[in-house]
């Protein structure tokens, strides 16, 4: 059966969307048995793939949340679209009115079925599920990983502090990635949240514009061919949620160097204060 990885935000917009889009696009070629991953838009508020790439509106969420709860339910793959950088997605139509109840039926034990597929169904689903809420609850209960993506300020990061994430029940499955500049290293991200594991997702127009543009043709992923820092990023996060890399240890130092360089080393200069200490000093409130 397939694998559910389930992707979204505390608060605001951190790029939920680009992220599960970026994820998708630099997947190992080599996992799943090369069968490639699909994201699906089960965002209670409304897709934005449909408009940003002049997708129909059928076949949508929309059509596998009608057919869920029948003796012989729709395949999800019968409702996928082919984006122009060879990325498989299952759309939503815009608005809240419509995705919220189309959610709310995938997120139910036959929805469920039909994102997992039967016995013999490999590949992995990714859930852009926009703001974590009620709706999408059950998903991000029953999803083998959730990436929680947030923006690296010290207002962002203190939303996923006192969000309330449940230890327990995200114990082994769950990572926070955080887009953009940020004062605080992984390491201290991780004590200070409760979190065990932090990685860094850069924003780069390249590679935003790579996985956003129509037009674009399939993202080459070619040995010597250049990567944008985003894509590079992104697939080093999916290369450890498919069990790719052999050392966990060596991919806990490879994030920490990047986010010296990138972010960290810059900013630890200027004054800023420690986590923890813009959090309260209540050091894993977030667990």
């Amino acid at each position: 059966m397939r694998r559910l990885v389930a992707i979204g935000s505390i608060t605001g917009a951190p790029g939920v969307t680009t992220a599960a889009l970026a994820l998708a696009t630099m997947w190992p070629q080599v996992a799943d048995g090369g069968v490639r991953p699909v994201v699906v838009e089960a965002d209670a508020s409304g897709g934005d793939l449909m408009i940003r790439f002049g997708l129909p509106t059928a076949p949508s969420l929309l059509d596998v949340a009608a057919t869920a709860g029948q003796p012989y339910p729709g395949s999800l793959l019968g409702a996928v679209s082919e984006l122009p950088f060879g990325v498989r997605a299952v759309a939503a139509v815009p608005g809240r009115g419509p995705c919220s109840q189309a959610v709310r039926l995938v997120a139910g034990e036959a929805g469920r079925r039909v994102l997992r597929g039967e016995e013999g169904d490999v590949g992995t689903v990714l859930l852009d599920v926009g703001r974590l809420g009620e709706d999408a609850a059950a998903l991000v209960d029953a999803a083998d990983h959730v990436v929680i993506v947030t923006r690296g300020g010290a207002e962002p990061l203190t939303h996923v502090s006192r969000y309330g994430l449940d230890a327990d029940s995200y114990s082994g499955r769950l990572t926070l990635a955080v887009v953009g500049p940020c004062p605080y290293p992984s390491g201290e991200i991780a004590r200070s949240l409760g979190i065990e594991h932090v990685v860094f997702l850069p924003w780069d127009a390249k590679g935003v514009a790579a996985i956003s543009t129509p037009g674009r043709g399939v993202w080459r992923r070619t040995t010597g061919f250049w990567t944008p820092p985003l894509l590079s990023a992104a697939g080093a996060l999916a290369r450890e949620l498919t069990g790719a890399w052999e050392s966990r240890t060596r991919v806990g130092e490879t994030e920490y160097d990047y986010a010296a360089d990138s972010c960290g080393a810059r900013m630890a200069g200027r004054g800023g204060e420690a986590l923890s200490r813009v959090l309260g000093g209540n050091e894993g409130t977030g667990s």
